[in-house]
């Protein structure tokens, strides 16, 4: 029996699709059933599908020396294994029903012919892609910030925060149309974001933007290096990521309109970025106009190894502490 496309309109996550999309959709999505206890995904299997959780709850936890670590509980409207689905990797960690559990499955090779059909639909798809890689982005943030509040450490005192370039600054055209072309986007991207984006240059160690701070723009390292990090009370400044040309960072505000998750900073030496404003963002990617599926699978794959590369961090951290703030 087919399913019913307005079990997917339910969802959050699915409220941009119009009904001819959720249509389509629902004839390659299957639903299976799972019992407590029982494993939907193991870490490490090459596995690439996504699931959309219709009721009951999985927990998603990764193998550690001193047993399993947590990393996620999730429940009905949530999506996972949507990493996978985007970067083609192996999977980061196990997921497990902990209830009598549906899911409702999205798989690449299931869906291949019709997102090659529809760019409508395939750019509907990644919108909800980077909408759940996003939200996992944050709360994975705010667990780093629990464990190591949790840890007793002394607190650190906030980094200094290096002095602003003064005086105005420009970067010419082609020099910005290089950058958009190296990504390989289209002629229509790389005309919108060369004449729309504005360039800021940065002295080493200065702030881009702090944690907690409204966000209008995103931005693309043009030149230098980018440090995304947090102050974390009991550990001081615990770095996140290092960004080098290309590489896109403060997007996460502008999907979600929560504040900054995380602090944005020029790393020892100066540093060149574009800002994209909220309004050229939403432009480019209106779901009506399929006007940038190549920049948004871009941000999808960066969000992707963003969240991999924290959820290592935290496992790290836990291995280093002795497999102490496990239930964190």
């Amino acid at each position: 029996m087919a399913l019913s496309p307005l079990l997917l309109r339910r969802w959050e996550l699915f409220s941009h699709f119009s009904d001819p999309q959720l249509e389509h959709l629902a004839e390659h999505v299957e639903r299976l059933r799972f019992d407590a206890g029982v494993a939907v995904l193991k870490e490490g299997e090459p596995s690439l599908g996504a699931y959309l959780i219709e009721s009951g709850e999985v927990l998603i936890e990764r193998n550690t020396p001193y047993g399993r670590f947590e990393l996620a509980r999730l429940g009905p409207g949530d999506l996972f294994g949507e990493t996978s689905f985007v970067d083609g990797h192996a999977r980061s960690g196990n997921a497990t029903a902990t209830a009598e559990t549906a899911l409702l499955t999205l798989q690449p090779d299931a869906l291949a012919a019709a997102l090659e059909d529809d760019a409508k639909l395939k750019l509907s798809l990644y919108w909800a892609f980077w909408k759940s890689l996003s939200q996992k982005l944050r709360a994975t943030n705010d667990k780093l910030t629990r464990f190591f509040s949790s840890s007793g450490s002394p607190v650190a005192t906030p980094v200094a925060v290096g002095a602003a370039a003064a005086g105005d600054f420009r970067v010419d055209i082609a020099s910005k149309r290089r950058l958009f072309q190296e990504q390989k986007l289209s002629n229509l991207e790389i005309n919108f974001l060369t004449t729309l984006s504005k360039e800021k240059k940065l002295a080493p160690n200065q702030v881009l933007f702090r944690e907690g701070e409204p966000g209008d723009s995103m931005y693309v390292v043009l030149e230098g290096r980018i440090m995304i990090s947090k102050y974390i009370p009991g550990a001081g400044e615990e770095a996140l990521a290092f960004l080098e040309r290309g590489d896109y960072f403060g997007e996460m505000a502008l999907i979600d309109h929560q504040p900054r998750s995380a602090d944005a900073k020029a790393h020892e030496q100066e540093a060149v970025v574009l800002a994209i404003s909220r309004e050229v963002l939403e432009g480019l990617l209106d779901i009506q106009k399929i006007s940038s599926l190549n920049l948004l699978k871009i941000l999808c794959n960066l969000v992707a190894s963003r969240l991999r590369e924290i959820d290592d961090k935290i496992i790290g951290w836990f291995i280093l502490a002795g497999g102490s703030n496990g239930g964190v």
